[in-house]
């Protein structure tokens, strides 16, 4: 059974929708299709954590949120037609959240929760250093998933404590490591080299790799962040990108210069960084709001 020409019929026959409307569908049911096919998954058995981390990507992307939400629109249409026929049980696009037009912050965890996340790794186990690597390097460096995914050994630079990192556009940056990072990643390489996984033919030059040799892919390390968030106790639905918030937003608080932030993230905009001096005053303002005695109770 061919299900592209079958959702294809559907829309065209049952639905009767309007030829753009029609294309515009396709197109949203192309995209999400070829991604979950690099990631080894297929459209009929995606589950809600491939959707997530799909929409993820869109985020990381730049696409807007109008465009991301007809995106969702797309995707929830699709899993309708499995469910009419009789293709899947579930919806795993049910509790999809459709992006809302205008500027969002962007979720924050605090250093307790990190630092929680962090205790809940298994460093006894085979992947606990890589695992513990990764979430370093996300929450240390602010690097964006996709970055993290190509990461190659030949751009860590230890001694200097930076890594070159290959951003959006090819553009690359120097990012500094801290000193947990490079402890991590250290061990992690020196224990891969000495037990394993052996890299597969053209796997060699990637810092982290999977129990069978490959790299890793985005939906690999949304998995292990979402899983170390359950196990931390986190309730909030985070994802890899809430750790590089989280970094940009700490370093502000304490203090960094946004022009700095900037150079770090790879922002090609300095009005993207901005979000983050938004949410320094909105936290601002929330605290003045609790402390300040104007605001407390009982007081005339």
């Amino acid at each position: 059974m061919n299900l592209r020409k079958e959702y294809e019929a559907y829309l065209l026959l049952e639905r009767g929708l309007s030829e753009n409307t029609r294309l515009g569908y396709m197109a949203d049911y192309d995209r999400l299709a070829s991604w979950l096919e690099q990631n080894g998954k297929t459209a009929d058995g995606a589950t809600q954590a491939d959707l997530g981390a799909f929409l993820d990507t869109l985020h990381e992307l730049g696409i807007a949120p109008r465009s991301q939400a007809r995106i969702v629109s797309g995707i929830k249409n699709y899993y309708k037609f499995l469910l009419v026929e009789g293709l899947r049980g579930d919806n795993p696009s049910a509790l999809l959240d459709v992006p809302t037009p205008g500027r969002k912050l962007p979720e924050v965890l605090t250093i307790d929760e990190i630092n929680a996340m962090t205790l809940c790794i298994d460093m006894g186990s085979p992947l606990g250093l890589r695992n513990r690597a990764i979430l370093e390097m996300l929450y240390g460096s602010g690097l964006r998933v996709s970055e993290l995914c190509a990461l190659e050994r030949s751009r860590l630079y230890f001694d200097e404590g930076f890594v070159l990192v290959s951003g959006k556009g090819s553009k690359e940056r120097m990012v500094p490591m801290s000193e947990p990072a490079i402890d991590f990643v250290k061990q992690y390489l020196l224990e891969r080299d000495e037990h394993g996984p052996d890299p597969k033919p053209g796997e060699e030059a990637y810092v982290f790799l999977n129990r069978r040799g490959a790299h890793l892919t985005r939906v690999m390390i949304f998995y292990i962040i979402r899983e170390l968030a359950e196990l931390a106790g986190v309730r909030r639905t985070i994802s890899p990108h809430t750790l590089r918030h989280s970094f940009a937003t700490h370093l502000l608080e304490g203090g960094a210069n946004l022009r700095a932030i900037q150079q770090m993230l790879g922002h090609e905009s300095i009005g993207t960084t901005e979000i983050y001096l938004h949410m320094d005053n909105t936290r601002l303002r929330e605290e003045i709001l609790l402390h300040h005695p104007r605001n407390m109770r009982g007081l005339i």
